[in-house]
Parts: structure tokens; sequence; C-alpha cells
């Protein structure tokens, strides 16, 4: 079961104390450092600070949950260099105080608050931006200016021999500009033991704890209909970059200050090309070979205005007859994989059985994601990860009772159905990917286009609610850039 996305948990040791110098991250040090009250800035978590959080899959998030592996081969590459980020939104307010200074950006700069998750390669905490570019104080924009940033101890990696997860994570996040993916705003070293990435804040936690704060801990199906979209668009724009994201679950899936989801954790992600084409859809195509036929040949009826009605009525057909619209089709062409990697829960039968796998694990996930939104619970668990596993590649899959009422669940069933092939040649997704996905009757209704402008089903509360009630700094903070 997943904690709280701001419980408090150890911090990662530091086996050096090198002098510290005097600098603004020394705040750290302060047992007793006064916050600034979030009154200032009332609408922090719900427009600028709210966009996204880089917070990992939060280990102390996953009690109950089956854990994450990973048998990828890594090589210590060292990370490339910074690259200006590029938010979805020019107006950002998060972006404002940290325009222009992204490449001079390091530890200096920022305070660390609080530490809101922990990954398998990586410590996520809220941090405050400090000062202005000149050194001075912050003007009033910065008084928002909180995100959250993602530091990696490469000397931890490197004894795991994770090193290369944490630049692949890098490399897709310098690549991404999507408004359900994150924003990263800078990322810098920290010494030589340190790597930072700062990017936007999600007040909201994770869906997993969200869907255990819900009644019958599922949501209604409006609920998850609108959250699966939301994946699906991040899905597809990943997968028209190329990457196989790998890692889908709901403790991936945040929640932004105004409800609306960003997909996060990228170090599983397998890179690859993609070729966009526009395809026609099958049903535009026999509806584009019945306009093709010919107008009909006049029948021998006794009366003429009978004739002239149904030319008329064939006629009317034709020019009011939308043309074939094509789809917008751009999948990872070459993506192939033989590592083992996922959550036991959600890795696809063909990884589970160590084979070689591509773009489609990605909606076996997907569809397994959304079982557990509807349902509650994910559909091959087994007792041990062994017998996940197990299930995973024998075990049919088996539907509870409507949890949502009387049948009103059928095609979210028969999409989850068709993701959930076993054969990942057939699997929904697997040809022309969130295309056909999106085309399902599960979505029926939903404008994709406007989604992000649509009302969410829940709305996180203020950014208030994530400080302590004495202002202070939080005490789980490590002194990680005392020698800065």
């Amino acid at each position: 079961m997943a904690a709280p996305a701001f419980s408090p948990a150890a911090a990662p040791a530091s086996s050096s104390s090198p002098p510290k110098p005097p600098n603004n991250a020394a705040a750290v040090l302060d047992p007793q450092p006064q916050m600034p009250p979030p009154s200032p800035c009332p609408d922090a978590a719900a427009s600028s600070v709210s966009s996204s959080s880089s917070s990992s899959s939060a280990s102390s998030s996953q009690a109950d949950r089956s854990s994450t592996f990973s048998l990828d081969s890594s090589s210590a590459a060292a990370t490339p260099s910074s690259s200006p980020p590029r938010p979805h939104r020019a107006s950002d307010v998060a972006w404002g105080p940290i325009r222009g200074r992204a490449a001079a950006l390091g530890p200096r700069d920022f305070t660390l608050l609080r530490r809101v998750g922990a990954g398998d390669i990586g410590t996520v905490y809220l941090c405050r931006l400090d000062g202005g570019a000149d050194g001075q104080a912050a003007p009033a924009p910065a008084s928002c200016a909180y995100y959250a940033m993602k530091v990696v101890d490469r000397r931890a990696l490197a004894k795991k021999g994770k090193l290369g997860r944490a630049a692949a994570e890098k490399r897709v996040l310098r690549r991404l500009d999507h408004p359900f993916l994150p924003t990263m705003f800078a990322d810098f070293d920290a010494g030589a033991d340190f790597s930072c990435v700062v990017m936007e804040f999600c007040p909201g936690g994770d869906l997993h704890s969200l869907r255990h704060r819900v009644p019958g801990r599922r949501f209604p199906l409006a609920s998850a209909r609108f959250y699966a979209a939301e994946v699906l668009l991040a899905l597809e724009y990943l997968h028209m970059m190329g990457i196989v994201y790998r890692d889908l679950k709901p403790e991936n899936v945040l929640i932004r200050g105004d409800g609306h989801i960003m997909l996060t954790d990228f170090d599983l992600s397998l890179e690859s090309t993609a070729s966009p084409a526009l395809e026609d859809d099958e049903e535009n195509d026999a509806r584009s070979s019945e306009r093709a036929r010919p107008p009909p040949a006049p029948t021998c009826l006794p009366i003429p205005e009978l004739q002239l009605l149904r030319l008329r009525r064939w006629k009317r057909r034709s020019s009011t007859t939308a043309p074939p619209r094509p789809r917008f089709v751009a999948e990872p062409v070459d993506a192939r994989s033989s590592s083992f990697v996922g959550t036991h829960e959600y890795v696809a039968p063909e990884v589970a059985r160590g084979g070689g796998h591509g773009a489609a694990v990605d909606w076996w996930a997907y569809g397994v994601f959304l079982y557990e939104l509807v349902y509650g619970r994910t559909p091959f668990v087994g007792e041990t990860n062994e017998a996940t596993l197990r299930n995973i590649v024998r075990r049919p899959l088996e539907f509870p009772a409507s949890p949502n009422g009387g049948g009103d669940d059928a095609a979210a069933r028969d999409l989850i159905a068709r993701l959930l092939d076993k054969d990942p040649r057939t699997r929904l997704g697997s040809r022309r990917g969130a295309a056909d996905v999106k085309a399902h009757a599960f979505f029926k209704g939903l404008n994709m286009a406007l989604l992000r402008s649509s009302p969410p089903p829940v709305v996180p509360p203020p950014a208030a609610a994530l400080y302590r009630p004495d202002g202070k700094q939080a005490a789980d903070v490590p002194q990680l850039f005392d020698h800065f």
C-alpha cells in the first residue's frame, strides 16, 4: 500500500564530510530555519508549482506492492551537458523565477525543505529557489518558487551498477515538452557525488495513494476514464518520441495542483526511434469505398416522383458524409530489449517469460493500470512475486462482479481484455499504438484535445497543507550540500 507522498523517511547516508563554506544551502544545517509563509503565493499549488513532481515511485509507498526490479546492464557514462528547458506553457509561474538562470544554477541557489519521496535511483525533495540572478534577494515571484529536486547519489548508484539508468532518465527528461509529463527546469552537479534535477512539484501525491482514499479503493468509471485518458496521451507522446516507458503504475502517476496528472520516473525507459505516419481509419476506409460505388441505376418504379426522391436521398448522403480522417500513428519501430525490468504485477507475459519485448509492453501495463483503477486491484497478483509472474503467463483474465453498478463497465472490460492479450502481436495498440486505443468505445464522447482544460475528478488542497504547522524545516532533510 502506498504511503502518503510526504511521509518522512531516513535520508541517504553520506560518507564524506568536507568543510562547509558559507552559502544559501547552508540553511539546511539550521535545525530551526523559518520557512516563508505560503500566504504571499496562495495559488502556488493550484497553478505554477503544481505542474509536476519529479518524485520517484516512493520505496516507502510500495510496502504492499511487488518490488521494482531491473537486470539491465548499466554503464557509468557521463551525463550530457544541460540544455534549456522548454515548458509547454510559457506563462508558467514556476518558470518565471528560473528563466534566464537555468544554466548558472547550482546547489547554493536552493534550500531543501522536505523529503517527499525516494525511488530506486534517487531521493526527491521539496526545495525553494533562493535569491535573484545577482545573488540579491529574489523578487516577489520567487516567493512562489518551490520545486521538486531529484538528488542522485552517484557513489551509491555506482555500487549498484545503475549509473546508466540515471543518465538515461536525464536524457529523456531533456526531451519532454508535454502537459502530462515533467518539465525539467535545471540540472546540475553538486560536487563529484551528487547529481540534481529540478522539476515541477506535484502537491497531490500519486494515484495509488489517492485510490486508497476513495470509497471501496476503486475509482468511479468517469474518474477512471479521465485519468486513463490523460495517461494515454502521455504514453502517446513518449512513443512518438521513440521512448518505451516500461514502468507504468499508479505510483508513477502524480497529481498536480490543478488536479491533472503527471507521469514520472523514466529510469527504466527504453530509447528507440519512431516513424510518424498518417494512416486511414479502417471504418472510414469502409465508408470511402461505399462512396466510391457508382450511383444506383434508375429503378422501374411506376411513379417518377419516387425515382427522383431516391436519387435526391443518395446525393444528400454522399454530399454530407465526411471525408475519411487519417489517424496519427507513431510507435517505436526499433524498440527491442531482453532486459527483465518493471514492477512484477505490471510486466507483460513476454517479459515474464524472459524473452525480448518492444513497445507492446506499455499497452499491457496500461491494461493492468486501468484494471486497478476500476476494480481496486491488479488482475494477476499472487502471494509471491514468482506466483504473480506465473499467473501473468498462464492464468486467463478474470473480472470481478461489476463494482460500479449493473453492466455499465462493459466497455471498460472489453478494452482491458484487448489490452491484456498475452500475444503481443495481437494486443490492442501493438500495430497503431494510441490511435487504436483512443478509438475504443470506452473513450467515446471524451474530447482528448481539450482534456487538459476539463475539470478533473479531484483537486488537491492548497499548498499550505504541505508545511509544518510551526513553519519549521522538516527534520528528515539530510545535510547534502554542507560542503558547497
